[in-house]
C-alpha cells in the first residue's frame, strides 16, 4: 500500500506515514533502525538476524525515494543500506506495538541495551 503522505519530524525524530483509509502512523528512528530490512540487520535467511543494540539516539538524516515503491533511510550511525518498501513500512506501522515488544524482549534476553553508553550485565543464581 502506497502512503499518501510522508513527513520526517526532526524534533521528535519520527517518520510519519499516512495510508489511504488507514490513517497516519509515527515510527521512531530507533524502531526503523532496529527493523531495517537490510542484509546487515536481517541476514540472508531465517536465523541470521543480528540484534541491534545501542540505537536509542540514532537519527534519520535523510530520506531518499527509490523509484515509486520504497524509501532508503540514511541514519546518523552511518547505516544506509535498508530499502523500505511501501508494503514493509505499512507492515511496520500496523504491527509496531508487537514488534517493539518483541525487540525489547530479545534485547533483555541478550543482555543488550538501547543506550549505546550503557552495558547490561546479567547474573544468574
Amino acid at each position: 500500500m502506497t502512503p499518501t503522505d510522508i513527513t520526517l519530524h526532526r524534533k521528535t525524530n519520527e517518520l510519519e506515514l499516512s495510508f489511504p483509509g488507514q490513517g497516519s502512523f509515527r515510527l521512531s528512528a530507533e524502531f526503523l533502525r532496529v527493523y531495517s530490512p537490510s542484509a546487515e540487520v536481517r541476514g540472508h535467511g531465517k536465523g541470521q538476524e543480528k540484534l541491534q543494540t545501542g540505537k536509542l539516539h540514532v537519527e534519520i538524516k535523510d530520506l531518499v525515494p527509490v523509484g515509486n515503491y520504497a524509501l532508503q533511510l540514511i541514519f546518523s550511525d552511518g547505516h544506509d543500506s535498508g530499502i523500505y518498501s511501501w508494503n514493509y513500512l505499512f507492515d511496520l506501522c500496523r504491527n509496531q506495538q508487537a514488534l517493539w515488544q518483541d525487540y525489547l524482549e530479545q534485547l533483555n534476553q541478550a543482555g543488550g541495551s538501547r543506550d549505546p553508553d550503557e552495558q547490561v550485565v546479567k547474573f544468574f543464581s
